[in-house]
This record gives structure tokens, C-alpha cells and sequence, in this order.
């Protein structure tokens, strides 16, 4: 902002210290959390991405870009490529180290998680280094095999043995049983039941399809934050845009609670308010959350929190009408009886004073 070389000072401090001294150029921190991350894919790309090799490389080394291990939803993901012998090279930048980020270059494929953030990323590495990559998502049973099964056909186009497809098969059959046998207590209370999500990006999309095969129904899906892409994944599993809103004011979103349009809203605390004030359940899918929905355990979870939400009684109690209600009374005529009451007989503080 005052016109210093950043440039110039990180490349004299690493001389100085030996260690890497990197410098993001966001003047003014200009734009917003999408445009940082942007920026700060680039400096990646240009002084960090590249600069040290793997001790060893294997024919099963993936690169994972703009997931943030957000309540530790990857680590509900790694056991499965671990299960499968695929390694994680960098996870661009959940759950990161310095050295695996620098030796991202040398991954055989990616997957790209959060487009908004960081594509730049993804499609840099594909034209400098040769590394495919697709989009997808671990949200939801479908989501995180399609997943899977993408990795590994990647793989094998770059070439791994052909015999990890059968074995990544096989491992999704095995866990969509136990997944499916999980939540069957479940779906019966929550099928049928509407669902507002109030996100963004990635989840715009993924969140919807996991909550599908809940049995639940998506009324009104927030586009913020998502690209194109996304945008065209909603109507594709949605099969129709109706409902989804690039803007939903919170008098809009109380309205549609307060009416029962929803039975439960998924967003991030900062809405939370409205949905208590309209006395509807709610949910924290966004970063602020304590528990992890990725991977097939990580959905689990979800439908439990679900319907722990939704079933608690205390939604019940809330919406009873208030005991002057229910006797046929309003405030003003309880608060008139309460003034006609008997007057407290007993003698003003002032009598206790001394006189003088």
C-alpha cells in the first residue's frame, strides 16, 4: 500500500534466514474471500508449487485443491484412499504442510473441490505440469463415489494398474452397504421433510444431492459464491432452477420459515437468528461447524445431526400458544387482572427509617 517491493524484501529474507519467504501481492487486500484465495493460489503457483521434489513418487499420487479440511472433513476421506493405496501428495491447503504443497507438481492427478477458490490452480498445474484434473465433491453417498471412481480412472489413464477400478468398486459397494444400514433409522422421520439451504459454492450442489438421498426435499438452495458450474449441477439434480436465489434477505427468509415452508434451514451461524426467531430448526453446515459431513461416514453423521435437530422436542414446545392464550386471554387483559390484585399490605422501607 506504501509502495515497498514486497517482491524485493521476501527475496532478501530468505537470503538472509535460507528459509522460503513468500509475498502475496493483494493491495489494499483488494476483493473478496474468492479473489484472496485466487491471489493466494498464484503465489503458490509461482514460489512454492514446484520448488522441492518427493523423496519418492508413486503411480497413485493425487493432489486435492481448495479443500480446507473444515471440522476435519478430510480425515473422514482419507481412510478411503488410504484403504485404496492412493496418497494424498498435497492437499491444497486443509490439513497442509509447506513440503507437500512444494511437491504438489510431481501429483499423477487432482480433484478440484471448490472452483470458486481456486480453479486457476487446477488448470495451471494441468498446463505446466500435465496433471488432469475434475471436479467433484464428498457430500452425500453418490457424490463421494463418483469421487472415487474419478481418482481412479485418472490414475489409470496416467498410468496405475488397471486393478485399482476393481478394487475402488469394491470398496464402494462395501461401503455404501454400511452406509445405507446406518442411516435407515433415520430415513422414515426425516423422509419428505423440506429442507432451506443457505450456503454457497461447492455445497450449493453437493449438500442437495446428500440431502436427496436422505429423502428430504430441497426448497430454496443459495447460489453465493458458486460458479456457472454450479449453478448447472443444481438443475441437474434438482431438475429445475425455481429454486435457487442469489439473494435471500433475512425478512424473506423468516417468511418462508414463519410459514412453514421449511422444516429445517442448513447455513452458516450468522443466519442462525432468523431461523430461532421463526422458531425452525436449524442446522451449521458452513465452517463454523464442530462436526464432519464428508465421506461416507461424514454423511452419517449429517443425517443424524439432522434429525436430532428436527425431533427435538423443544420445536414443539416453542410454537404451544403462551397460558394466557390458551385460557382465551390476551397480555393486555392478563396484565389487568394483575393490576386489580390485592395491594401488598407490607410497610414502606421509608417506616423503618429513624426519625431524627
Amino acid at each position: 500500500m506504501i509502495g515497498d517491493d514486497i517482491e524485493a524484501v521476501c527475496k532478501a529474507a530468505r537470503e538472509k534466514f535460507g528459509k522460503p519467504v513468500i509475498p502475496v501481492n493483494i493491495p489494499g487486500f483488494v476483493g473478496s474471500k474468492n479473489l484472496g484465495a485466487k491471489l493466494a493460489g498464484e503465489a503458490l503457483l509461482d514460489y512454492v508449487i514446484g520448488t522441492v521434489e518427493p523423496e519418492i513418487t508413486t503411480p497413485y499420487d493425487i493432489a486435492v485443491i481448495a479443500e480446507y479440511n473444515v471440522a476435519g472433513d478430510f480425515w473422514a476421506v482419507k481412510p478411503l484412499l488410504d484403504a485404496l493405496g492412493i496418497r494424498v501428495l498435497a492437499n491444497i491447503s486443509g490439513d497442509a504442510r509447506y513440503n507437500d504443497i512444494a511437491c504438489a507438481h510431481r501429483a499423477k492427478a487432482a480433484m478440484m473441490v471448490c472452483s470458486k477458490a481456486m480453479i486457476n490452480v487446477a488448470r495451471k498445474l494441468e498446463e505446466r505440469y500435465g496433471i488432469p484434473y475434475f471436479e467433484g465433491s464428498f457430500y452425500g453417498i453418490s457424490d463421494t463415489s463418483d469421487a472415487l471412481r474419478q481418482i481412479a480412472k485418472l490414475l489409470v489413464h496416467k498410468g496405475a494398474p488397471e486393478e485399482l477400478l476393481a478394487r475402488t468398486e469394491a470398496l464402494i459397494a462395501r461401503e455404501e452397504a454400511k452406509v445405507w444400514a446406518a442411516i435407515e433409522p433415520y430415513r422414515e422421520a426425516l423422509k419428505g421433510k423440506k429442507v432451506l439451504l443457505f450456503t454457497g459454492g461447492v455445497k450449493s450442489w453437493s449438500v442437495v444431492s446428500a440431502l436427496q438421498e436422505a429423502g428430504m426435499e430441497v426448497v430454496g438452495t443459495s447460489m453465493r459464491k458458486s460458479t456457472k458450474e454450479d449453478r448447472e449441477r443444481v438443475i441437474e439434480i434438482m431438475g429445475t432452477d425455481a429454486h435457487m436465489f442469489d439473494e435471500l434477505p433475512p425478512r424473506e427468509m423468516y417468511r418462508m420459515l414463519k410459514a412453514s415452508e421449511a422444516d429445517i434451514m442448513l447455513s452458516g451461524p450468522r443466519s442462525q437468528f432468523v431461523a430461532l426467531k421463526a422458531k425452525t430448526p436449524w442446522l451449521d453446515v458452513n465452517q463454523e461447524r464442530h462436526h464432519a459431513y464428508a465421506g461416507y461416514a461424514g454423511f452419517v453423521t449429517l443425517v443424524e445431526e439432522i434429525h436430532k435437530s428436527i425431533t427435538n422436542p423443544v420445536w414443539q414446545q416453542v410454537k404451544q400458544p403462551a397460558p394466557w392464550e390458551r385460557n382465551g386471554k390476551d397480555e393486555g387483559v392478563r396484565m389487568k387482572d394483575e393490576d386489580n390484585r390485592p395491594q401488598d399490605t407490607a410497610p414502606h422501607p421509608s417506616s423503618f427509617i429513624p426519625h431524627p
